[in-house]
């Protein structure tokens, strides 16, 4: 099929690349313009359409691609079959919808109507679901509402991230779009409703429905005062971004692990051990358990914090590890952190950057 696509960011690039290589003709691509970005804020263009220019492909890159009526028609011109959306960033407009014979359609990174709108990955985390997916969806004027084609879905790891999730469900996206259109080339042309149901595609029920709304500034201060569950989940589902107040400086919470005991299963051998000594309820006066090697403290020497203490507290230093944390609920570890001017760190390189001691805190820009 002669194929219009239309993306922007690395999530979409996966795509390109197996429409390219399931040998559809690839007639453009649709991008955003280039933004400036990093440190020097140099003008860059979009993952999509620089990978679009390594494979000889032309692009256009509208402003707003609703208020370019002669941009519209030059796309028109290229005589695609099928519009084939993935992460573009613009909604587009009737018109445009109405361009190719054999429709518009779109792979979303979420089980519809589950999570509709722009961060469907991070809200998928945030919120703790169990699974996700993708879903091969003909395109309407609305916001993620029409009918779904193809879906599958994947489970959700607990110390999965933003990033690592978005790369599976990246090449998902691919996969299932090469799967869907010679089923739509099959269906044939025509008018869309005719089109549709020839294809048997399935309504999106009202049953389930959620909307993943934009993150704001405030969603990546992390409130050590939440369940230690529902920080972690923060952290996965906010990665890179997640952060903290350490000792009056911004402190970038990269990997974390909830000490929770029946979760142990899904945890790292270290985080588990430390969940059996530390995964107590809040409520809950934190005694000191023997160590295994004979001392008194949790974790390698290190003094224990007093009983109670206020979320975001250091319970514990792990050697080797990481910090032991209070929260609202079960502590959370810390494996992985950026302090703000350096470069990130994990385990025993971290402990020495942060130079941190059961009862320092974190979340307290008075601390320190």
């Amino acid at each position: 099929m002669k194929v219009l696509f239309w993306g922007t960011p690395a999530y979409a690039v996966p795509s390109l690349e197996a429409l390219a290589a399931a040998g559809h003709e690839l007639v453009g691509v649709v991008s955003q313009p280039d933004r400036r970005r990093g440190r020097g804020k140099e003008l860059l263009p979009s993952p999509v359409k620089a990978r679009a220019l390594e494979l000889g492909l032309p692009v256009v890159t509208p402003q707003r691609i609703r208020r370019e009526p002669e941009l519209q028609a030059q796309l028109a011109a290229l005589g695609a079959d099928v519009y084939v959306v993935v992460a573009f960033g613009q909604i587009l407009p009737p018109q445009v919808l109405a361009q190719p014979a054999f429709g518009c359609w779109n792979g979303h990174g979420s089980l519809l109507p589950r999570w509709r709108g722009a961060g469907p990955i991070q809200w998928s985390l945030i919120e703790g679901d169990a699974e996700t997916g993708v879903g091969i969806m003909a395109m309407e004027e609305g916001l993620d509402t029409g009918p779904v084609l193809l879906e599958r879905a994947i489970p959700i790891g607990l110390l999965e991230n933003a990033q690592q999730l978005g790369a599976r469900l990246a090449r998902l996206t691919g996969e299932l779009l090469v799967e869907a259109l010679p089923r739509i080339e099959a269906a044939g042309p025509g008018p869309e409703a005719e089109r549709l149901e020839r294809l048997g595609v399935r309504p999106q029920p009202e049953q389930g429905l959620t909307y993943a709304r934009l993150l704001a500034k405030a969603d990546f201060a992390i409130d050590w005062s939440s369940s230690g569950l529902a920080v972690h989940r923060r952290v996965m589902g906010l990665y890179p971004g997640a952060n903290s107040n350490w000792q009056g400086q911004r402190l970038k919470l990269l990997a974390t692990e909830p000490l929770v005991r029946r979760l142990a299963a899904q945890l790292s051998p270290e985080a588990a051990a430390l969940a059996e000594r530390w995964g107590l309820p809040a409520a809950t006066p934190l005694e000191t358990p023997a160590d295994a090697s004979g001392g008194d403290s949790p974790a390698a020497g290190q003094d224990a914090a007093p009983a109670t203490p206020a979320p975001g507290t250091v319970l514990a230093v792990a050697e080797g590890t990481g910090l032991v944390v209070a929260t609202g609920g079960c502590p959370v570890l810390i494996r992985e952190a950026q302090l703000e001017g350096r470069r990130a760190s994990a385990g025993q390189a971290l402990l020495q950057q942060l130079g941190a001691r059961a009862g320092d805190r974190l979340g307290d820009p008075q601390a320190g």
